[in-house]
């Protein structure tokens, strides 16, 4: 599996690129900008883009969702939940003094449960809300995408609309702290973490 990280739009969102090494097809997971760097990322390791995952709705995570799906054609998805946010991303963007392209609407609604296959790669839809009612985290073999739910030492906003303290801190413990100690936590903002080392000392997850 290749995993390729990359900082994108002008809040330096983490962006994924999941590849299959067998089939060089690829997901991108959180494009919250900068097109023309993702898909330059992509054909420097030869993957064709299969689909486009958005963990949230948050426009600095969805920004380039327009210019991937146009490029490629790849497979747009989303929680249902979250899908409402999808047009209005230039409005989200304008309250914090940015601009952002508005999404086009998904091309599948993704549920908790649900798999999303890439070439040889199978992602497990864990869904995390909490930072946003439709928020969904990852998981493939011993990582886990979470977007905004977990941070090294720290969780996602819960003071944004739809956010609840409450709801993100059952869906960590419920969803992602039954992961194995070992699974790589490649999160929305800062370095990635595992569940092991959030379990013994995330501060806010013992807040329960």
């Amino acid at each position: 599996m290749i995993i390729r990280a990359m900082q994108v739009g002008p809040l330096q969102a983490n962006c994924y690129i999941v590849g299959c090494e067998e089939t060089r097809h690829a997901a991108v997971i959180d494009p919250g900008g900068d097109a023309d760097k993702i898909l330059l990322a992509l054909a420097n390791d030869r993957l064709t883009l299969k689909a486009i995952i958005n963990t949230h709705g948050h426009f600095d995570h969805v920004s380039a969702n327009k210019a991937l799906k146009e490029a490629s054609g790849a497979e747009l998805m989303i929680h249902p939940d979250d899908a409402a946010m999808l047009p209005h991303l230039s409005q989200g963007a304008a309250q914090w003094g940015l601009r952002s392209e508005d999404s086009p609407a998904p091309d599948r609604l993704l549920a908790d449960g649900d798999t999303v296959t890439v070439g040889r790669i199978t992602f497990k839809v864990l869904h995390t809300p909490g930072h946003t009612p439709g928020g969904i985290s990852l998981a493939t073999d011993k990582v886990v995408f979470v977007g905004d739910t977990l941070f090294s030492g720290s969780i996602g906003r819960t003071d944004f609309p739809g956010g609840d303290f409450d709801t993100l801190i059952r869906g960590i413990h419920a969803k992602l702290f039954t992961l194995p100690d070992d699974t790589t936590v490649y999160t929305g903002h800062m370095e990635p973490t595992t569940i092991g080392k959030e379990k013994r000392t995330n501060p806010f997850c013992a807040l329960r």
